[in-house]
Protein backbone atom coordinates (compact mmCIF):
# COMPACT_ATOMS: atom_id res chain seq x y z
CA UNK A 1 0.00 0.00 0.00
CA UNK A 2 0.91 3.45 -0.72
CA UNK A 3 0.12 6.64 1.67
CA UNK A 4 0.44 9.97 1.10
CA UNK A 5 -0.46 13.07 3.62
CA UNK A 6 -0.75 16.66 2.70
CA UNK A 7 0.21 18.80 5.59
CA UNK A 8 1.76 22.11 5.83
CA UNK A 9 3.24 20.76 9.07
CA UNK A 10 4.58 17.98 8.02
CA UNK A 11 6.82 17.26 11.66
CA UNK A 12 3.49 16.65 13.03
CA UNK A 13 3.29 13.22 11.26
CA UNK A 14 7.17 12.10 12.63
CA UNK A 15 5.57 9.64 15.13
CA UNK A 16 4.30 7.41 12.33
CA UNK A 17 8.11 6.62 12.19
CA UNK A 18 7.81 4.68 15.34
CA UNK A 19 6.82 1.15 16.02
CA UNK A 20 4.73 -1.64 13.57
CA UNK A 21 4.26 1.75 11.31
CA UNK A 22 8.06 2.39 11.29
CA UNK A 23 9.24 -1.06 10.46
CA UNK A 24 6.34 -1.96 7.78
CA UNK A 25 7.65 1.12 5.98
CA UNK A 26 11.44 -0.29 6.68
CA UNK A 27 10.63 -3.83 5.38
CA UNK A 28 9.01 -2.55 2.20
CA UNK A 29 5.63 -3.31 3.22
CA UNK A 30 3.76 0.14 3.27
CA UNK A 31 5.00 3.19 1.72
CA UNK A 32 4.60 6.78 3.45
CA UNK A 33 5.27 10.24 2.56
CA UNK A 34 4.44 13.79 3.42
CA UNK A 35 3.87 15.99 0.97
CA UNK A 36 3.99 19.86 1.97
CA UNK A 37 1.24 21.86 0.05
CA UNK A 38 3.82 25.20 0.83
CA UNK A 39 6.24 23.75 -1.95
CA UNK A 40 3.52 24.69 -4.48
CA UNK A 41 3.04 28.38 -3.88
CA UNK A 42 4.51 30.82 -5.93
CA UNK A 43 5.25 33.87 -3.72
CA UNK A 44 8.13 34.53 -1.41
CA UNK A 45 5.80 33.89 1.90
CA UNK A 46 4.58 30.19 0.56
CA UNK A 47 0.84 31.32 1.12
CA UNK A 48 -1.71 28.86 1.60
CA UNK A 49 -4.46 30.75 3.12
CA UNK A 50 -6.56 33.79 2.44
CA UNK A 51 -9.71 35.47 4.33
CA UNK A 52 -13.00 33.51 3.65
CA UNK A 53 -15.58 34.78 1.20
CA UNK A 54 -18.69 36.64 2.44
CA UNK A 55 -17.12 37.04 5.56
CA UNK A 56 -16.04 35.50 9.02
CA UNK A 57 -13.54 34.41 11.50
CA UNK A 58 -10.65 32.24 10.43
CA UNK A 59 -8.86 31.69 7.49
CA UNK A 60 -8.90 29.46 4.20
CA UNK A 61 -6.80 27.01 2.77
CA UNK A 62 -6.27 27.92 -0.58
CA UNK A 63 -6.82 25.03 -3.49
CA UNK A 64 -4.34 26.11 -5.95
CA UNK A 65 -1.32 24.44 -3.64
CA UNK A 66 -3.64 22.11 -2.27
CA UNK A 67 -4.22 20.93 -6.02
CA UNK A 68 -1.06 20.61 -7.09
CA UNK A 69 0.15 18.97 -4.38
CA UNK A 70 -2.73 16.31 -4.70
CA UNK A 71 -1.53 15.98 -8.28
CA UNK A 72 2.07 15.10 -7.41
CA UNK A 73 1.03 12.15 -5.46
CA UNK A 74 -1.16 10.67 -7.54
CA UNK A 75 1.03 11.23 -10.31
CA UNK A 76 3.92 9.56 -7.72
CA UNK A 77 1.42 6.72 -7.26
CA UNK A 78 0.62 5.76 -10.59
CA UNK A 79 3.97 5.91 -12.26
CA UNK A 80 4.92 3.61 -8.76
CA UNK A 81 2.24 1.20 -9.75
CA UNK A 82 3.11 1.11 -12.98
CA UNK A 83 6.31 0.06 -12.60
CA UNK A 84 5.82 -2.19 -10.18
CA UNK A 85 2.84 -4.27 -12.31
CA UNK A 86 6.01 -4.75 -15.32
CA UNK A 87 7.99 -6.32 -13.18
CA UNK A 88 8.51 -10.17 -13.63
CA UNK A 89 8.47 -11.13 -9.98
CA UNK A 90 6.52 -8.52 -7.96
CA UNK A 91 8.59 -8.29 -4.47
CA UNK A 92 8.23 -5.71 -2.08
CA UNK A 93 11.05 -3.65 -1.95
CA UNK A 94 13.52 -4.24 0.55
CA UNK A 95 15.31 -1.40 0.67
CA UNK A 96 14.93 1.00 3.86
CA UNK A 97 12.03 3.93 3.27
CA UNK A 98 11.95 6.05 5.12
CA UNK A 99 8.76 5.84 7.71
CA UNK A 100 7.82 9.96 7.09
CA UNK A 101 8.91 12.21 3.96
CA UNK A 102 8.87 15.56 3.48
CA UNK A 103 9.11 14.81 -0.64
CA UNK A 104 9.89 18.40 -2.17
CA UNK A 105 11.06 16.24 -5.43
CA UNK A 106 7.55 15.58 -6.09
CA UNK A 107 6.84 18.95 -6.64
CA UNK A 108 6.30 20.91 -9.99
CA UNK A 109 8.14 24.48 -10.50
CA UNK A 110 6.31 27.04 -9.16
CA UNK A 111 3.93 28.74 -11.66
CA UNK A 112 3.84 25.92 -13.75
CA UNK A 113 0.09 24.91 -15.81
CA UNK A 114 -1.80 22.97 -13.90
CA UNK A 115 -2.05 19.36 -15.13
CA UNK A 116 -5.02 17.22 -14.58
CA UNK A 117 -4.87 14.22 -11.97
CA UNK A 118 -3.82 10.99 -14.20
CA UNK A 119 -4.28 7.91 -12.87
CA UNK A 120 -2.55 4.89 -14.45
CA UNK A 121 -4.86 2.92 -16.67
CA UNK A 122 -3.57 -0.86 -14.45
CA UNK A 123 -4.40 1.10 -11.18
CA UNK A 124 -7.72 1.99 -9.21
CA UNK A 125 -8.39 5.96 -8.43
CA UNK A 126 -6.50 6.56 -5.20
CA UNK A 127 -8.73 6.99 -2.39
CA UNK A 128 -8.37 11.03 -0.94
CA UNK A 129 -9.70 10.90 2.70
CA UNK A 130 -10.68 14.25 4.03
CA UNK A 131 -10.88 14.68 7.55
CA UNK A 132 -13.48 16.82 8.64
CA UNK A 133 -15.63 17.22 11.52
CA UNK A 134 -18.29 17.31 8.54
CA UNK A 135 -17.45 13.82 7.52
CA UNK A 136 -18.58 10.13 8.07
CA UNK A 137 -17.92 8.45 11.21
CA UNK A 138 -14.79 7.07 11.27
CA UNK A 139 -15.34 3.55 12.37
CA UNK A 140 -13.46 -0.11 12.07
CA UNK A 141 -15.41 -1.14 9.06
CA UNK A 142 -14.27 1.89 7.54
CA UNK A 143 -10.96 0.93 8.84
CA UNK A 144 -11.01 -2.62 6.56
CA UNK A 145 -11.99 -1.05 3.93
CA UNK A 146 -9.32 1.45 3.35
CA UNK A 147 -6.78 -1.09 4.27
CA UNK A 148 -8.06 -3.13 0.90
CA UNK A 149 -6.79 0.00 -1.40
CA UNK A 150 -3.66 0.46 -2.94
CA UNK A 151 -3.33 3.97 -2.36
CA UNK A 152 -4.60 6.52 0.43
CA UNK A 153 -4.35 10.35 0.13
CA UNK A 154 -4.73 12.22 3.04
CA UNK A 155 -5.49 15.85 3.37
CA UNK A 156 -4.91 17.64 6.59
CA UNK A 157 -7.04 20.79 6.46
CA UNK A 158 -6.40 23.63 9.07
CA UNK A 159 -8.16 26.65 10.19
CA UNK A 160 -11.58 27.20 8.58
CA UNK A 161 -10.89 24.15 6.13
CA UNK A 162 -9.91 23.82 2.57
CA UNK A 163 -11.86 25.84 -0.23
CA UNK A 164 -14.51 23.39 -1.19
CA UNK A 165 -13.57 23.81 -5.05
CA UNK A 166 -10.71 21.99 -4.02
CA UNK A 167 -12.46 18.51 -3.03
CA UNK A 168 -15.01 19.43 -6.22
CA UNK A 169 -12.14 19.12 -8.62
CA UNK A 170 -10.39 16.09 -6.42
CA UNK A 171 -14.02 14.66 -7.10
CA UNK A 172 -13.39 13.88 -10.96
CA UNK A 173 -10.04 12.31 -10.29
CA UNK A 174 -10.39 10.54 -7.17
CA UNK A 175 -12.37 9.05 -4.81
CA UNK A 176 -13.23 11.75 -2.01
CA UNK A 177 -13.99 9.96 1.20
CA UNK A 178 -14.46 12.96 3.78
CA UNK A 179 -14.64 11.02 7.17
CA UNK A 180 -14.60 12.46 11.16
CA UNK A 181 -13.15 11.21 14.11
CA UNK A 182 -16.37 12.13 16.04
CA UNK A 183 -19.02 14.87 17.07
CA UNK A 184 -16.17 17.58 17.96
CA UNK A 185 -13.90 19.68 16.45
CA UNK A 186 -9.77 19.72 16.51
CA UNK A 187 -7.09 22.23 15.09
CA UNK A 188 -6.42 20.36 12.09
CA UNK A 189 -6.47 16.97 10.77
CA UNK A 190 -2.79 15.70 11.38
CA UNK A 191 -4.30 14.26 14.77
CA UNK A 192 -6.72 12.53 12.94
CA UNK A 193 -4.63 11.06 10.39
CA UNK A 194 -2.29 9.92 12.65
CA UNK A 195 -5.44 7.77 14.42
CA UNK A 196 -6.95 6.86 11.13
CA UNK A 197 -3.39 5.82 9.30
CA UNK A 198 -2.54 3.98 12.43
CA UNK A 199 -5.76 2.19 12.59
CA UNK A 200 -5.88 1.34 8.45
CA UNK A 201 -2.03 0.09 8.02
CA UNK A 202 -2.52 -2.14 11.06
CA UNK A 203 -4.85 -4.47 9.20
CA UNK A 204 -2.32 -4.51 6.65
CA UNK A 205 -0.64 -8.40 6.54
CA UNK A 206 2.64 -8.26 7.49
CA UNK A 207 1.94 -4.78 9.87
CA UNK A 208 0.96 -7.16 13.07
CA UNK A 209 2.62 -9.83 14.23
CA UNK A 210 0.13 -11.70 15.13
CA UNK A 211 -2.88 -11.47 12.78
CA UNK A 212 -5.75 -13.44 15.54
CA UNK A 213 -5.24 -10.52 17.66
CA UNK A 214 -6.92 -8.88 15.49
CA UNK A 215 -10.01 -10.70 15.55
CA UNK A 216 -10.29 -10.75 19.53
CA UNK A 217 -10.17 -6.57 19.22
CA UNK A 218 -13.10 -4.29 20.67
CA UNK A 219 -15.73 -3.46 17.73
CA UNK A 220 -14.64 -6.23 15.62
CA UNK A 221 -18.05 -8.75 15.69
CA UNK A 222 -20.14 -5.16 16.71
CA UNK A 223 -18.86 -6.20 20.11
CA UNK A 224 -16.77 -4.23 22.73
CA UNK A 225 -13.41 -6.74 23.62
CA UNK A 226 -13.99 -8.54 26.98
CA UNK A 227 -11.23 -7.56 30.10
CA UNK A 228 -7.37 -8.67 29.74
CA UNK A 229 -5.45 -9.52 32.60
CA UNK A 230 -1.92 -10.78 33.32
CA UNK A 231 0.15 -11.82 35.92
CA UNK A 232 0.02 -12.01 39.01
CA UNK A 233 -2.99 -14.11 39.50
CA UNK A 234 -3.42 -11.57 42.78
CA UNK A 235 -2.42 -8.16 42.75
CA UNK A 236 -3.67 -5.67 46.07
CA UNK A 237 -5.65 -7.94 46.45
CA UNK A 238 -7.38 -8.13 43.46
CA UNK A 239 -7.63 -11.50 41.96
CA UNK A 240 -7.84 -12.95 38.45
CA UNK A 241 -11.37 -13.86 37.69
CA UNK A 242 -10.84 -17.86 38.40
CA UNK A 243 -12.53 -19.05 35.05
CA UNK A 244 -9.17 -17.65 33.27
CA UNK A 245 -7.32 -19.82 35.56
CA UNK A 246 -8.98 -23.19 34.78
CA UNK A 247 -7.45 -24.08 31.37
CA UNK A 248 -11.15 -24.80 30.22
CA UNK A 249 -10.87 -23.43 26.95
CA UNK A 250 -14.95 -23.62 26.16
CA UNK A 251 -16.26 -21.95 29.20
CA UNK A 252 -13.25 -19.19 28.75
CA UNK A 253 -14.57 -18.53 25.69
CA UNK A 254 -18.37 -18.07 27.16
CA UNK A 255 -16.83 -15.84 29.57
CA UNK A 256 -15.23 -13.52 27.21
CA UNK A 257 -18.18 -13.81 25.28
CA UNK A 258 -21.09 -12.68 27.84
CA UNK A 259 -17.91 -10.05 29.01
CA UNK A 260 -18.17 -8.95 25.49
CA UNK A 261 -22.08 -8.40 25.57
CA UNK A 262 -22.18 -6.61 28.75
CA UNK A 263 -19.72 -4.60 28.49
CA UNK A 264 -20.94 -3.07 25.16
CA UNK A 265 -24.62 -3.10 26.51
CA UNK A 266 -23.24 -0.64 29.10
CA UNK A 267 -21.00 1.20 27.25
CA UNK A 268 -22.58 1.18 23.92
CA UNK A 269 -26.02 0.06 24.03
CA UNK A 270 -26.07 1.66 20.08
CA UNK A 271 -23.87 -1.08 18.99
CA UNK A 272 -26.16 -3.73 20.17
CA UNK A 273 -28.96 -1.97 18.42
CA UNK A 274 -27.27 -2.48 14.93
CA UNK A 275 -26.86 -6.32 16.05
CA UNK A 276 -29.05 -8.43 14.35
CA UNK A 277 -30.89 -10.53 16.75
CA UNK A 278 -30.96 -13.88 14.47
CA UNK A 279 -27.46 -14.30 15.04
CA UNK A 280 -27.24 -14.36 18.23
CA UNK A 281 -27.50 -17.57 20.52
CA UNK A 282 -29.65 -18.68 23.53
CA UNK A 283 -26.78 -17.99 25.53
CA UNK A 284 -25.95 -14.35 24.01
CA UNK A 285 -29.84 -13.28 24.71
CA UNK A 286 -29.99 -14.49 28.04
CA UNK A 287 -26.61 -12.36 28.42
CA UNK A 288 -28.33 -9.24 27.02
CA UNK A 289 -31.86 -9.75 28.84
CA UNK A 290 -30.09 -9.12 32.19
CA UNK A 291 -28.95 -5.92 30.59
CA UNK A 292 -32.09 -4.78 29.88
CA UNK A 293 -31.98 -6.12 25.88
CA UNK A 294 -35.32 -7.80 24.63
CA UNK A 295 -35.95 -9.33 20.86
CA UNK A 296 -39.46 -9.00 20.48
CA UNK A 297 -40.99 -9.69 17.13
CA UNK A 298 -37.33 -10.04 15.60
CA UNK A 299 -36.77 -6.74 16.59
CA UNK A 300 -34.53 -4.80 19.59
CA UNK A 301 -37.04 -3.68 22.83
CA UNK A 302 -35.52 -2.30 25.94
CA UNK A 303 -37.08 -2.04 29.54
CA UNK A 304 -39.60 0.22 30.35
CA UNK A 305 -41.43 -1.25 27.52
CA UNK A 306 -40.49 1.27 24.42
CA UNK A 307 -38.96 -0.39 21.18
CA UNK A 308 -35.94 1.16 20.29
CA UNK A 309 -37.03 3.60 16.67
CA UNK A 310 -35.50 1.64 13.79
CA UNK A 311 -31.45 3.29 13.12
CA UNK A 312 -31.83 5.33 15.78
CA UNK A 313 -29.48 4.40 18.75
CA UNK A 314 -31.55 4.14 22.35
CA UNK A 315 -29.15 5.95 24.61
CA UNK A 316 -31.82 6.14 27.69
Amino acid sequence: MRIDVLSIFPEYLQPLNLSLIGKAVTDGVLHLAVTDPRDFTTDRHRTVDDTPYGGGAGMVMKPEPWTLALESVVRAGGDAAASSSARTAPEAPKTAVPAVVTDPAQTTEPGAATSSLTVGKHSAAPVLVVPSPAGEVFTQRIAYELAAEEHLIFACGRYEGIDERFIDNARTEVRVRPLSLGDYVLNGGEVAVLAMVEAVTRLIPGVIGNPESLAEESHTGGLLEYPVYTKPAVWRERAVPEILLSGHHGRIERWRRDQQLSRTAQRRPDMILALDPAQLDRADLAVLAETGFHVTGGSWRRDGGHAAPEGTPDMA
